[in-house]
């Protein structure tokens, strides 16, 4: 294999690897502050605590024409400012049932031919020895 190939084949399975890592567990958002501790599901959390009960928080609409222009999808997925207010929701949710914090909290996009949708889902937690 000549030294181009071998430098080439290199770039290319690191690339992969890196990508790889990028896809399992982006955190939603790094940079607001709750009331409430979220943690996301690649982040630990540190102190003893009880489990209240998941919380999530769900919605299906119908895909608007500006989207399927072209009959391409297009301008699909919620942008970082709605996850965040997807977030807020949650937080009150979970707020609402005397949880300190949310771990675990996923996110979920889907769509259709049809209609879009997504899930925002967590385990409520109480800190115990406070």
């Amino acid at each position: 294999m000549t030294p181009i190939k071998s430098i080439t084949r290199l770039l290319f399975i690191s690339a992969i690897i890196i990508l790889a890592g990028c896809a399992s567990g982006i955190p939603i958002s790094t940079n607001t502050k709750y009331p409430i501790e979220v943690l996301y599901d690649n982040q630990p959390l540190d102190r003893p605590y009880s489990e209240i009960g998941v919380v999530e928080i769900t919605s299906e609409d119908s895909l608007t024409a500006r989207q399927t222009q072209d009959k391409r999808m297009m301008y699909r997925g919620n942008d970082a400012k709605t996850k965040e207010l997807l977030t807020a929701r949650l937080v009150i949710k979970a707020q609402k049932i005397g949880a300190d914090a949310i771990i675990n909290v996923k996110y979920k996009y889907y769509t259709s031919v049809k209609s879009e949708g997504y899930m925002l889902s967590g385990l409520a937690v109480r800190y115990r020895g406070e």
